[in-house]
């Protein structure tokens, strides 16, 4: 009987794909190793959430494991697997160097989600009131921790071209240990679009994401302090639905029925939500990667209006689904277009459409994701040899790292 690869993956958080895009993304990652024939385990450090999907349901072992514990060590040496997929940096960060030492042999990816240091830095700029430069990214304590565990693996997936190319030009990342890996769904037909609602049967505006994620909170604000206001002002009637995994008080607040801006809270199927509506607004200000909520929005068949930032890396050079701006008062002129003009509405759908066909075939990208994965297995000792940077951080980080998290082992006990 054939052996089947085995692959650990280490989770950040438990996934939840009904709570954000990354819970949806990797959801993508399971499904494309689960056909491919490996056998999966998902670890997390993370509290159990009543939102995380079943794991077992799908054939995929979950086990818990703690931060900074030696028991993490017993638990690798046992399942010795083939490959360990972290999520996210900080948990390389955790994990890394155990795995390195434990199971030397197992190839190390890296899903980064998006660029965090990207992010962060976008962020901080918007804060300040000044435009971001790639300049700043260098000053950025995340971006050296980011980009070092870039180093110390294998091979990292990123989701944007836009950060490929950040981190070639501007890090000087060798691309043999970059993976481009957009989010990946099924394409769509014309019997897809033909079930969908029609325009006469969709109503209202809607926003969705998860209020955790900080570019997701500082979008609704701009959306209650800037532009409903000037939507409501040239079309009374309109209303919009903002939905999103764990409102806080701050978010709750903002609900207005009289205005037409109603908090709805969680999406119990985001799906059904996006698909009700006439028009995604998603005036994101900062972040990084791509933005699930408008890729959602596509496949839905539901034409969108964002900013530069939010359409980032998300269309090629393809006409968008809707509209790109970044002007308080164009963005609401042409919103109210959108959600009035019928024939406009109908040629951004197909737009939405054809972006999904070109940019996000699951197909496609599986295939070649798989095709790296087994190329590493047959060859990582030659891989290693051409990332000395890589084995260098690897070197420091057991020499630091690992004392420190033994130091905060050794303290729990007492």
């Amino acid at each position: 009987m054939k052996q089947l690869k085995k692959l650990l993956i280490i989770g950040f958080v438990w996934p939840e794909p009904n709570s954000s895009a990354a819970g949806g993304r990797m959801m993508q990652l399971i499904s494309i190793f689960k056909q491919n024939e490996f056998d999966i385990t998902f670890a997390s450090p993370a509290l159990d959430s009543d939102f995380m999907v079943n794991l077992s349901e799908l054939g995929v072992r979950k086990e818990s494991i703690e931060l900074n514990n030696a028991s993490f060590d017993d638990f690798i040496i046992e399942l010795n697997p083939d490959v360990v997929l972290f999520d996210r940096f900080m948990i390389e960060e955790q994990f890394g160097w155990r795995v390195a030492e434990n199971c030397p042999k197992a190839i190390r990816l890296l899903d980064t989600e998006d660029l965090h240091c990207l992010r962060t830095a976008r962020q901080k700029a918007f804060k300040e009131n000044k435009s971001f430069e790639c300049h700043d990214l260098f000053s950025e304590e995340v971006a050296k921790r980011e980009i070092a565990s870039i180093f110390r693996c294998d091979l990292s997936y990123i989701i944007s071209e836009f950060e490929m190319k950040v981190l070639k030009d501007v890090f000087k990342i060798d691309s043999a240990l970059l993976h481009y890996l957009p989010f990946l769904v099924e394409e769509m037909s014309e019997q897809d679009l033909l079930q969908l609602p029609s325009f006469e049967d969709r109503k209202n505006f809607v926003f969705i994401g998860n209020f955790l994620h900080e570019p997701n909170w500082n979008t609704v604000q701009y959306l209650k302090e800037s532009i409903w206001p000037s939507i409501k002002k040239q079309f009374p009637e309109a209303v919009l639905e903002v939905y999103g995994a764990y409102p806080s008080q701050k978010v709750l607040q903002l609900h207005q029925p009289k205005h037409g801006f109603f908090i709805m809270g969680r999406a119990a199927d985001a799906n059904v939500v996006v698909k009700k509506a006439r028009v995604v607004l998603a005036p994101i200000r900062f972040g990084a990667g791509l933005k699930g909520k408008l890729l959602e929005a596509m496949q839905c068949g539901t034409p969108s209006v964002t900013t530069t930032i939010g359409s980032e890396a998300m269309h090629s050079s393809m006409p968008w689904n809707g509209f790109i701006l970044d002007d308080v008062e164009e963005f609401a002129k042409n919103a109210i277009s959108l959600y009035k003009d019928e024939n406009l509405w109908i040629q951004s759908q197909k737009n939405g459409v054809a972006i999904v066909n070109e940019c996000y075939q699951k197909e496609k990208y599986a295939e070649r994701l798989i095709s790296a994965v087994n190329s590493l297995l047959n060859d990582s000792e030659n891989h290693r040899l051409h990332n000395f940077m890589g084995s260098l951080l690897q070197h420091h980080t057991l020499k630091s790292t690992k004392y420190m998290a033994k130091w905060i082992e050794a303290k729990n006990k007492n």
